[in-house]
C-alpha cells in the first residue's frame, strides 16, 4: 500500500483562498499530525480529499486520483474520515452500527433482531477500538470516548486504509485521551493515519511526524522536535519571535 500524496492543492471559497498551494507526502504507516492556528485551512484540507470540496492540484492515495470522484467513490477507494462530533446511529446499538457501516443488513428489521453470529471483521474491530464489553449498548448511552472510538470502527468495517481524524480527543479525558493515542499506534500497522488536532501534549506523545499549517500554507513540517524547533511555528504559536528564557 502506498501512503497520500497531495500537490499543489488549493480550495478557494468567493475568492477568498483556504487552502493556498498545499503540498503533502504522509507515507504508508504514519500517524501525521497536522496542526495550525483556527483558519489554517486544516479541516478544509481533509474535506478535499475526501471530495467535500472542490479543489484543484492532485491528491493521490494507493496510486489512485482523488479529486473529482464522488464522496462515496472515495470512501470505497479506503479513504475514511470522522468528524469533531461523532457521526453515529445513537438510537442504535454498537454493534448494529458497525453493522450498518460494514453494509451486511440488507433489510433494516434484520438490524433489530439478535445476530446468532457477529462476521469476522465486525468482532476485530470491536476489539481494535475497545468496545466488545459495550457491544450491545445503545450508542447513544456511550461515553464520549466511546462515540469516537465508534466512528473509526465503523471506518474499519468498511476496511479504511486511510483514516482522516478531525480533532479525535477534543472533549475526551486524560485516560480516554491516551486509549485514543494508543488506538492510533495499532491503526498504523497497516493503515495510514492523519490527525488534525489542537492538544499539543497529546500530539507530543502520540505523533510520528507533524506538519503545522497557517494561513492556508504549509509552514512547517518535521518530527515533534524539529517542528517545536522552528521560529516561524513558534511565532505563530507565540505571536513573536521566540525570545531566549521562551526558547530554553
Amino acid at each position: 500500500m502506498s501512503g497520500l500524496t497531495v500537490r499543489d492543492l488549493r480550495v478557494v471559497f468567493d475568492g477568498f483562498v483556504a487552502v493556498d498551494g498545499v503540498d503533502l507526502e504522509v507515507p504508508a504507516g504514519d500517524v501525521r499530525f497536522v496542526i495550525g492556528p483556527n483558519g489554517a485551512g486544516k479541516t478544509t484540507l481533509i474535506d478535499a480529499i475526501t471530495g467535500l470540496v472542490r479543489a484543484t492540484g492532485s491528491v493521490t492515495f494507493d496510486d489512485h486520483a482523488l479529486l473529482g470522484r464522488k464522496v462515496h467513490r472515495i470512501a470505497r477507494l479506503g479513504v475514511g474520515r470522522t468528524f469533531q462530533t461523532a457521526a453515529v446511529f445513537e438510537e442504535l446499538t454498537v454493534l448494529q452500527n458497525l453493522d450498518i457501516a460494514a453494509g451486511w443488513s440488507r433489510h433494516p428489521l434484520s438490524l433489530l433482531r439478535a445476530r446468532g453470529q457477529v462476521p469476522s471483521s465486525v468482532a476485530e474491530a470491536l476489539t481494535t477500538v475497545g468496545l466488545s464489553a459495550v457491544r450491545d449498548e445503545l450508542a447513544g448511552t456511550l461515553a464520549h470516548g466511546q462515540k469516537q472510538w465508534l466512528e473509526i470502527g465503523m471506518l474499519l468495517v468498511q476496511d479504511a486504509k486511510l483514516l482522516l481524524l478531525d480533532e479525535p480527543v477534543a472533549g475526551m479525558s486524560q485516560s480516554e485521551r491516551d486509549a485514543t493515542g494508543d488506538l492510533l499506534g495499532r491503526l498504523a500497522a497497516d493503515r495510514t493515519v492523519l490527525v488534525i488536532e489542537h492538544d499539543m501534549d497529546f500530539l507530543r506523545r502520540f505523533a510520528r511526524t507533524v506538519t503545522v499549517m497557517h494561513a492556508g500554507k504549509v509552514l512547517s513540517e518535521g518530527t515533534v522536535a524539529e517542528v517545536q524547533a522552528d521560529p516561524r511555528v513558534q511565532e505563530v504559536y507565540l505571536g513573536h519571535a521566540p525570545s531566549a528564557s521562551e526558547v530554553a
